[in-house]
């Protein structure tokens, strides 16, 4: 299991600046940043240390078995961000 950004997030970046192993994305410097709805977690990368959890300043990062009913989807939304399309 991984952490899970869900609904709340504002994409204060401080959970990224946190992140040992970088896999939360957008990056600030990245296009897609300004646009982004909301920030995401790699299921692959994410080493379940949960700094990321203690900085966020709306409470919208879970451990993955955590998440409540209503933002449970958000584990597919989160991992299907990190996806390479087929080609």
């Amino acid at each position: 299991m991984a952490y899970v950004i869900a609904a709340p997030c504002v994409a204060d970046y401080a959970c990224v600046d946190l992140c040992p192993v970088q896999c939360i994305a957008p990056l600030p410097q990245d296009a897609a940043f300004d646009t982004a709805e909301q920030l995401y977690i790699d299921p692959v990368r994410c080493i379940d240390c949960g700094a990321c959890r203690d900085v966020c300043p709306v409470s919208a990062i879970f451990f993955e078995a955590d998440l409540p009913v209503r933002w449970r989807h958000y584990a597919e939304v989160n991992a299907a961000h990190f996806r390479v399309p087929a080609r």
